[in-house]
């Protein structure tokens, strides 16, 4: 019967192999060769999966329990999880448009992976091994197969029962963003409905008052919107349908709550779970205010696999901190690197369920990065493979952010007492060009009485760092960073500015011109002669290594994972704040107070024109 179970599979398991590149980057999965795979099904080896359906009581995260046995364990076999769970040459594209693949095929990689012996120390002598682990809702079915032959030759040995949700297709992980006004907030989630079956709508209202409904858009795109492989090949994987509502003439500092909906056409609903947000403050509201910045943060898995590389060993421990955090938390901007995914799209699921905790609770703003957006020919500023063939896709597809084109990542937010310039160093920045033109006036349109502390943020260093890769160029930052916009900086008195990209932290004295303007080192008071830069990289990715050269205008350095937090009390007084994902204390800390005439005040490079007429 075993002989005939995995016989059957044989037409499954003649699986297809796009390419998967091993000089993809570090992406976990990319350390998998599957265009090496062969298939030598052991009729004596099994696998099986439990619980057969998994979500029963509208659970989208569940544990599933994956027993192993093999006739000849050994010490590199490991278990691809799989999903769809069919994963045979039917599902293969027309065009395999990868000189380096051959038969047999396998076009997926995994959605994750766990080698064989994690939690059975004695596999290799018993055979036996069980594993534990966790599956997200990701609206397809999965299989759990054995490999042989570690990660650079693999042999699929057995292939496991079918599990799946009990609704693969439901409403899941929603991202609130603030919309292009103060008073509108945004609402995007994934689901596997299309508009051809059902109406998708967010029922919505103050909390405990009659609730209303507003439309969605749907969004989805195929693997002919993908730049290059893996994302067009092996890292391909059906999205599904990702869905925006926009909420409108929100009361400021209300309290909402939401859940998401689809009408099916036979008249019948499916709803998410309830959700609750608070409304942003007026646009120069007093009040208190707390904004959370990091970079860099990408994802990681709780039950140990995926982790080949140990890529984003601090993320769980960010994510971890924010949530604990979240009741003094308003709203979080992650400035570029957001998954990592790096061409395998299962890995966006995963994110977004990762930080639903957050995102479904406060606007989640993020930026584009060298991982979402850069590929050769694509028109981004550098000329790298970065994305791996995503080339922006993803983060404008799965994410809202108030651009007038998304496809150029520059936005202004305003949040009470802040106005938040985010820029796109993927796209040119440099004077002249469209993006410096909308940093200007992100800059001079901000009425400093009302909005007084301005903070401009972007994923790569166009400040300051001493990080050991820019000081090895000589730059200490992006080459034309600085000379680009540091008189924009110094004209309109940005008080901070804070980019992501170097994995570590690093905090500046206020400077101009590589030249500090302030001998005070934790709190400053008076006029803005100079802006203060920081480096918060460390949400979660490795880590980087600072130069061994001193540099004057570094204040504080530290290699480890952490998030930055600015908490505004009122026009005058600005705390920031630097907390390890270790712990959630604070390191790093400073201060400004000032008063509006502080702001108007003329400095160096930074006075507005006066006539001697009366």
């Amino acid at each position: 019967m075993a002989m005939e179970r995995f016989s059957s599979l044989l037409p499954i398991v003649l699986v297809f192999l796009c390419l998967l590149r091993t000089d993809a980057g570090d992406q976990p999965l990319s350390k998998i060769a599957i265009h090496r795979a062969t298939v030598g099904i052991d009729g004596s080896a099994h696998v099986r999966a439990s619980p057969m359906v998994l979500g029963l009581k509208g659970e989208d995260i569940e544990w599933v329990i994956v027993e192993v046995r093999s006739s000849n364990p050994t010490a590199d076999d490991w278990v691809g999880v799989f999903s769809p769970a069919k994963f045979n040459s039917s599902t293969c594209p027309a065009d395999i448009d990868d000189p380096g693949a051959q038969s047999p095929y396998i076009c997926s990689a995994p959605i994750k992976f766990q080698i064989a012996n994690y939690s059975s120390p004695d596999y290799t002598k018993t055979g036996k091994s069980s594993l534990k682990l966790q599956l997200i809702n990701q609206r397809a079915d999965f299989s759990f197969a054995l490999f042989s032959g570690g990660f650079m030759n693999p042999k699929l040995v057995a292939v496991s029962n079918v599990i799946s949700f009990a609704n693969p297709k439901a409403p899941l992980y929603p991202r609130l963003a603030q919309g292009k006004s103060w008073d509108e907030m945004t609402i995007t989630w994934t689901s596997g409905y299309s508009i051809l079956e059902a109406i998708p709508f967010v029922e919505w209202g103050l909390k405990g008052w009659p609730q209303t409904r507003s439309p969605a858009g749907t969004l989805t795109f195929t693997r002919n919107s993908m730049c290059g492989p893996p994302a067009r090949t092996v890292g391909w994987r059906d999205p599904g349908f990702i869905h925006t509502s926009f909420l409108k003439d929100l009361w400021p500092n209300s309290e909402y709550t939401y859940k998401l909906g689809h009408r099916l056409f036979n008249g019948s609903y499916v709803w998410s779970k309830l959700y609750s947000f608070k409304a942003s403050p007026y646009p120069g509201q007093d009040s208190l205010q707390r904004v959370i910045i990091f970079g860099d943060m990408g994802k990681a898995e709780r039950d140990g696999s995926n982790e080949y590389s140990d890529y984003q060993p601090g993320s769980l421990n960010t994510t971890d901190q924010l949530v604990k955090d979240l009741e003094n938390i308003d709203i979080v901007f992650h400035i570029g690197d957001i998954t990592y995914a790096n061409g395998y799209i299962s890995q966006w699921d995963q994110f977004t369920s990762q930080v639903e905790p957050i995102a479904s609770a406060v606007p989640y703003m993020i930026g584009s990065g060298n991982h979402e957006r850069d590929w050769p020919g694509t028109g981004s500023f550098y000329n790298t493979t970065d994305s791996q063939g995503e080339c922006g896709v993803l983060a404008e597809t799965m994410f809202y952010v108030p651009a007038e084109n998304r496809a150029k990542f520059w936005y202004s937010t305003d949040y009470g007492m802040f106005r938040f310039c985010i820029a796109d160093t993927e796209h040119d920045w440099r004077e002249g060009s469209e993006q410096y033109k909308f940093i200007e006036r992100c800059f001079a349109s901000v009425d400093r009485q009302k909005q007084p502390w301005l903070i401009f943020a972007a994923h790569r260093v166009l400040g300051y760092s001493s990080s050991f890769y820019y000081a090895a160029e000589g730059s200490f930052a992006e080459p034309m960073g600085r000379e680009s916009l540091q008189k924009l900086w110094q004209r309109y008195k940005v008080d901070i500015a804070i980019y992501g990209h170097v994995h570590n932290y690093e905090r500046t004295c206020p400077i101009y011109q590589n030249q500090c303007v302030s001998k005070e080192k934790s709190h400053y008071s008076g006029t803005v002669n100079g802006t203060i830069h920081i480096v918060a990289g460390g949400g979660g990715s490795h880590l980087s290594n600072f130069t061994d050269v001193k540099t004057d205008w570094s204040i504080y350095r530290d290699m480890d994972f952490g998030f930055v937090k600015l908490t505004a009390f009122n026009h005058s007084s600005l705390l920031f704040e630097y907390k390890k994902s270790s712990d959630g204390n604070v390191h790093d800390s400073f201060t400004i107070s000032r008063d509006y005439r502080d702001v108007l005040a003329c400095i160096h490079d930074g006075c507005e024109p006066t006539t001697s007429a009366t």
